[in-house]
């Protein structure tokens, strides 16, 4: 059972990974209390930066070769998917139900495998537009928490299911972009890359709202929370999901993702009080359901090509 072949220690690393992303919430939350969602991205890649400069330093080389478009690829994957996608995530914590935003990620799928077709001409096959149809009703019912047409849905539920299915979308396209780049170099160089060049424009956010002067204060509030942010559902979560994911069929892969919102509903409803109703449970039922379906279809015999696109908080 070696990593490469679809083993059982190849789907419990993506079940580990995946898991770790559920501290998310509990993590990301208190720091609202001290600190702007902008303050607290760019927090959590200063301290990545022990990451992801080493990471581009050793490989340098990878990125010589690289074209105009692979390098426009790169850009949208840095200030798109790590970035702009985490800071409308903190936002939506802010705003709204942090299990929702949490339970909405799983959209991320829908959105990777339409651009796909898209940028990359990958085929839809025949499931796509029902499982989509499927998902977007699941979706639907984790936000607002039923189907009534004619109910006043307030301005936080609106701007919650807008910013966490806008993280889902951007974290989407930078998992379709990767493929491009994952054709050149390691997904190791391309973590470290993601990380170093959404520093800049999250410092320029941070500036533009004049909050600089508050990262300090916010960083000192709670330094301890803000590494194991940075270090548990981000650094450790992703190369785990990834090291695993090269072994992993899609199907199986898809299987061991629920550890990922099914810790985030477990320590949100312990540690933060949020727990969910029996509606956004059949959503999210409807739209696991769906993206397990495409997984399945699309899963072949062989362990996936490393290079290939691939779902999670890419």
């Amino acid at each position: 059972m070696g990593w490469r072949n679809g083993g059982y220690a190849s789907v419990l690393l993506v079940a580990v990974g995946a898991s770790m992303w559920g501290t998310d919430g509990i993590l990301r939350v208190p720091l609202l209390e001290v600190a702007s969602p902008s303050q607290i991205v760019l927090l959590e890649h200063l301290v990545l930066l022990l990451y992801s400069v080493p990471a581009v330093l050793l490989g340098r080389r990878f990125f010589r070769g690289l074209g105009t478009a692979q390098w426009v690829a790169l850009l949208v994957i840095g200030w798109g998917g790590s970035a702009l996608a985490t800071l409308l995530f903190t936002a939506a914590f802010a705003v709204g139900n942090p299990t929702v935003v949490i339970l909405l990620q799983k959209t991320q799928p829908l959105f990777a495998i339409a651009l796909a077709a898209i940028l990359l001409r990958e085929r839809l096959g025949w499931a796509y537009w029902p499982c989509f149809a499927v998902a977007m009703v699941g979706a639907y019912l984790i936000s607002f928490g039923d189907l009534g047409p004619f109910r006043a849905l307030t301005s936080a539920e609106l701007l919650t299911a807008a910013l966490a299915l806008g993280a889902a979308l951007l974290w989407g396209s930078s998992t379709v972009l990767g493929r491009l780049v994952l054709k050149d170099m390691p997904f190791h160089a391309l973590t470290g890359a993601r990380l170093l060049l959404a520093v800049p424009l999250l410092a320029g956010i941070v500036v533009a709202q004049g909050a600089i002067g508050g990262l300090g204060s916010g960083f000192a509030a709670a330094p301890g929370r803000v590494v194991l942010l940075a270090l548990i559902p981000g650094l450790l979560a992703l190369l785990l999901y990834y090291r695993g994911l090269s072994g992993t069929r899609a199907s199986y892969a898809t299987l061991a993702e629920l550890a990922f919102p099914a810790t985030a509903v477990v320590l949100n409803w312990t540690f933060l009080g949020v727990g969910v109703s029996a509606n956004q449970v059949l959503g999210f039922v409807l739209l696991w359901g769906a993206v397990f379906v495409l997984g399945y279809l699309n899963a072949k015999a062989p362990a996936p090509d490393p290079s290939a696109p691939v779902v999670g908080t890419g």
